[in-house]
């Protein structure tokens, strides 16, 4: 299970003044979308992520990252995925995105995580 402590990374203190009540509820949000992805999936072992709210200084020195990234708005969250049996099951089971009203990064671009965004 992801907590929303290892959602902002301690970036909820260190950007506080960047952090606004939208952007907490979607936090909730999208971490609600995770857990209930990685319950769906059979994957508790997952309890951390790669990234997850960038506020603009983190995204901007961030490699590869979108300046309209969803990590912005606490909309987007990256799973670690090294083995690629997450991004496996995701894909066979796209039926469950839907009604989780989630979307994937390409798996081809996510290497190690999947990116998935409410």
């Amino acid at each position: 299970m992801i907590t929303l402590e290892a959602y902002w990374k301690g970036r909820d203190k260190e950007h506080a003044d960047e952090l606004t009540s939208n952007i907490r509820a979607n936090a909730q949000r999208t971490v609600d979308a995770a857990n209930e992805l990685l319950a769906r999936a059979g994957r508790s072992d997952i309890n951390f992520v790669n990234s997850g709210w960038r506020p603009k200084a983190v995204n901007d020195a961030t490699a590869n990252a979108a300046s309209h990234s969803k990590h912005l708005t606490a909309e987007a969250v990256d799973l670690p995925d090294v083995d690629r049996t997450l991004a496996t099951w995701c894909a066979d089971n796209l039926d469950v995105a839907r009604e989780l009203g989630i979307y994937y990064e390409d798996f081809r671009w996510t290497p190690t995580w999947v990116h998935l965004q409410i």
